[in-house]
């Protein structure tokens, strides 16, 4: 007896997405649907091409189809992806970027650019389009850790504006205000002025079609921060952090910052960098020298995920200093693999963020 669509359709609807806790079938996930016999084919429509579950959710719609409808049946799954967006914009500025995710840090030295570099490139690997803008006004870092020192972005007037192409490496597209300046002068620039510098790479890059935007903020909370939020809809915040007290405490300020009623934008998760010690010649060995998962028990007590842990190992210093972050390696190392993990639990909150929240909107700050 032939295998009807209406047979595979209800088998799938027993099918879950593990995070959004719907069947594929209600949320759209499943597409051109096609039958010869008992030859069943279709496609998987993920929420982002950084799906954690890809494997396990194709591998519960083959079981499904075979449980339910036929076990002899020939099933393949064509595994694609629409990275979702609830972003409440009006189409004037960054309408081809769906997510846009801050990365921050109550203060300085936790490694916070080295994680928005890394995570930026994991998720390219992983198949989504990706920018980074470096906004560390005061401590640029992409133009190094991309080997880029020299480069200079084109630019072009566009209805009286001043339109800025980022430049691509890696697969990424790329602004930062280290592009623009002397590195070896100290910027001495009052809040409005970093402000709107800020504005003009955010809001005056030709970014084009992204699935996320990563946004490198300087440490602590400050102009920056606000600019931000009141002039693009932000979609989350990822908070670093390293284990130790001191480095926590000034975390907690980051969260309190974008959790605040006249903020309100979602936290993603805790990231906690240097998580422990690991020499390149004893690479299963532990040495907890920040403390140990202090970041953990934080993202426990203000209850949100904790994103990964990433240890502290001589190489992410060497390949930031080469201009060749670490992701870039094979993901056979621990390394590019935490930062992997990493990448596709931001992703995985994101979606489930755009799944269960408001849209993300310009904040508007009262006085």
């Amino acid at each position: 007896m032939a295998i009807s669509k209406d047979q595979v359709i209800n088998a799938l609807k027993f099918v879950h997405d593990p995070d959004l806790h719907k069947d594929v079938i209600s949320l759209g996930m499943i597409e051109d649907i096609e039958i010869d016999g008992n030859k069943v084919n279709f496609k998987l429509v993920l929420t982002t091409p950084a799906c954690p579950m890809k494997e396990k959710m194709k591998n519960d719609c083959i079981k499904a189809i075979q449980g339910r409808v036929d076990p002899y049946a020939e099933v393949n799954v064509e595994l694609s992806s629409r990275t979702t967006s609830r972003q409440m914009n009006d189409g004037s500025m960054l309408k081809g970027v769906k997510n846009i995710i801050a990365i921050v840090s109550g203060k300085g030295g936790v490694g916070k650019s080295t994680v928005a570099a890394n995570l930026a490139v994991s998720l390219s690997k992983l198949g989504a389009k990706v920018g980074l803008l470096d906004a560390d006004i005061y401590g640029p870092s992409v133009p190094l850790m991309f080997d880029l020192v020299d480069a200079r972005p084109a630019a072009r007037e566009e209805n009286g504006k001043t339109i800025l192409e980022p430049i691509e490496k890696y697969g990424i597209k790329l602004l930062s205000i280290g592009f623009f300046v002397d590195p070896n002068k100290a910027l001495v620039w009052r809040g409005p002025m970093a402000s709107n510098y800020f504005t003009q790479m955010l809001t005056g890059g030709d970014w084009g079609e992204l699935d996320y935007l990563v946004i490198d903020m300087p440490p602590g909370t400050g102009d920056i921060h606000l600019t931000l939020v009141q002039t693009v809809p932000v979609t989350g915040a990822a908070i670093v952090t390293t284990p130790q007290e001191v480095a926590l405490a000034d975390a907690r300020k980051a969260y309190n910052m974008f959790t605040t009623d006249s903020v309100k934008v979602p936290v993603l998760g805790l990231v906690e960098n240097m998580a422990w010690f690991t020499p390149a010649e004893l690479p299963d060995n532990k040495y907890y020298i920040f403390g140990k998962e202090g970041g953990k028990r934080f993202a426990e007590e203000i209850n949100v995920p904790l994103l990964g842990q990433i240890p502290l190992v001589q190489s992410i210093c060497e390949s930031g200093d080469s201009g060749s972050p670490i992701a870039m390696l094979d993901d056979l190392s621990p390394v590019s693999k935490a930062f992997r993990q990493l990448a596709e639990s931001v992703a995985q909150q994101i979606a489930i963020r755009n799944a269960n929240f408001e849209p993300t909107q310009v904040v508007e700050i009262k006085e």
